[in-house]
Parts: C-alpha cells; structure tokens; sequence
C-alpha cells in the first residue's frame, strides 16, 4: 500500500477516540465509514463527529461549509462486510482487550484485502499480541493518538516484525493529515507519552499520599511549572537550555555530589497503586474543580470544552492549525 493510495478509512468503534479519528479524517478530506455493533451507537458517534466539527466552527478554525462537506463524507454501518469495502487503511478503537481486538482483526482479515493497513489505536496493549493470529501481521501496527486525536497532533507507531512497510506508509499518511507520528524501535506497554505520563502520575500520587501536598496543588505546580514548558518543547530541548554547557552540563550538576542527596533517591518506586487513591484522587479533584471558576470548567462537560479551547490556542502557536 503506498501512501497516496489512502483515501477512504474505516474507523471501526465510534467511542470518544473512534469519532475523534473520524473527525480527523473528513476534516482533512478523507472519506470514513464508521462502524459500530448497533445504530445507537452509530447514531451517538456520527453526532460526536457532528459536535467536534461545530466545536471548530465556532471557534473560527473550519467554515460552516467545510464542517458540512467533511459532515457528508462520513458512511455510518453496523455490516463490517460494507465497512471494510474499497477502504485502504482500518482505524480500530475497540475496547482495550485482546480478545476483542483479535476478534474485530479475523474479520477485517476476511473482508479486507491484504494490502490494507490495519492501525489499532491501542493505549497499551502489544500489536504482537494483537495480531498473532492474523494470516497478514505484517499490516498491523500500532497507531496510538492522544486524545482528543483530531487536535492533538501526536500519533505512536509500532510493528511486529516485518510490519515496517506498513509503519512507513502509515507514518507517511499521518504527517499528510498533520499529525506528529513517532516510531518505536522496539514495542513497550504503554508506548512513549503513557509511560511519560504514568511517571510523572506515580510521582503526583506519592507526593499526596506521603502528605506533601494536595491533589490541587499537583495540578498546579505541573500546570503552571513544567507543563506550560512542555507544550512548547519536549524535556531533552528543556534541558539543553537549562545549563551553559547544554543538557551533559545540566545532568552533571543535578546527578548529586557528596553532599547532595539525588532527588531520584527519594522519588516513588512502587508499582502497585495505593489501594485508597481512587477515594483520595477523586475527592481532591472534586474539591479542586469546585473551587475553579465557571469560565475555567468546573464540571467534567465545561472543563472538556475549556481543555479544547486552549488545545487549540497552542495548536495555533505550533502552527498547526
């Protein structure tokens, strides 16, 4: 399959991802079939897909017309069979289990053709495991965006071996839509960003569990400390400008001398979460988002919204939008 020949995909599972992906795709031009096990949930995607597109209309990033034409290149289906038909590239969000994903990929090996690319947008599940009973495990890989996929640019490619055609033409294909594919050399749980994420996740928890701080004063201090560095560059390129000598200065002045205690030394190491942090984490959260003003979301619907909004403001300074 070569790159150019991509222009028609089927976006298997219409959850938050699946939709996201299929907005992604018509809005770029592509033409999508979404597909689901009922019409409710065919239904509830399409108008995920449909609220996405307002979202960027409403925010002056698409024109009302664009949003419509994008709108009339979606196919919705409960038949794999029509889903699968005349498309080049499958974008599967099924439930993150194995035996689903096993399941949906027989059927995509009896009615897709073997030159079409199979991209699971798995979380943390092995595109090996995934695909060892496929007659074609050289199509799959691993294609995991970040969510929401159609404004966040990331997307982590991975194979089993001798899928590396099919990573290739896939990485072509997400750059062509604006994405910022990265390709693991080796498969890993979890990719890159979710092991970064959990990292720093396990730290926060520590932090709060031990009583250093509060779940809200995590969140700011990542918010208004490392975070807002983030969104322009990555922590190397940080690093780099944090000490005259570059980034092998900065690792020697802060790898601890005789008296000096390394911070790594006194960082969390387990690897079992706390059994009260779901209690914990969600009253401090609750009591975090109640103290946040209405135009900074405070609930689950109008923090989404202001989460999208200032996506895109940082879209807009990378030049993606």
């Amino acid at each position: 399959m070569k790159t150019q020949e991509i222009q028609r995909i089927a976006c298997l599972g219409t959850g938050v991802i699946g939709a996201s992906w299929c907005t992604n795709f018509v809005m770029k031009g592509y033409e999508a079939v979404l597909y689901d096990i009922s019409d409710e949930q065919l239904a509830s995607g399409r108008q995920k897909v449909a609220d996405n597109l307002a979202f960027l209309v409403e925010k002056a990033c698409m024109t009302r017309e664009a949003a419509g034409q994008a709108l009339d290149r979606v196919r919705c289906t409960t038949s794999m069979e029509e889903a699968l038909c005349g498309v080049q590239l499958v974008q599967e969000s099924v439930p993150e289990r194995y035996e689903i994903k096993q399941a949906v990929l027989a059927q995509v090996d009896e009615f897709a053709g073997d030159r079409v690319i199979y991209a699971s947008s798995t979380s943390g599940l092995l595109i090996s495991e995934i695909a060892k009973l496929s007659q074609y495990p050289e199509r799959c890989i691993g294609a995991h965006p970040y969510n929401p996929p159609h404004l966040i640019p990331l997307v982590e490619l991975v194979g089993p071996a001798g899928s590396e055609a099919a990573v290739e033409t896939a990485r072509q294909f997400y750059t062509l839509l604006g994405k910022e594919p990265v390709v693991l050399h080796q498969e890993v749980p979890g990719f890159i960003a979710n092991r970064i994420q959990t990292a720093v996740a396990r730290e926060i928890i520590d932090l709060v569990v031990r009583g250093v701080c509060s779940v809200e004063d995590a969140d700011k201090a990542l918010t208004f400390g490392p975070g807002i560095r983030w969104a322009i560059m990555g922590q190397n390129l940080l690093y780099q400008l944090g000490n005259p000598k570059g980034i092998k200065g900065l690792y020697a002045n802060v790898g601890g001398g005789k008296n000096k205690k390394s911070w790594l030394e006194d960082m969390a190491r387990w690897t079992t979460y706390p059994e009260d942090w779901p209690d914990m984490a969600q009253a401090g959260v609750e009591e975090a988002m109640a103290r946040r003003p209405a135009q900074l979301g405070n609930t689950n619907e109008s923090l989404a919204r202001y989460r999208d909004e200032m996506l895109l403001e940082i879209l807009k300074l990378h030049h993606k939008l």
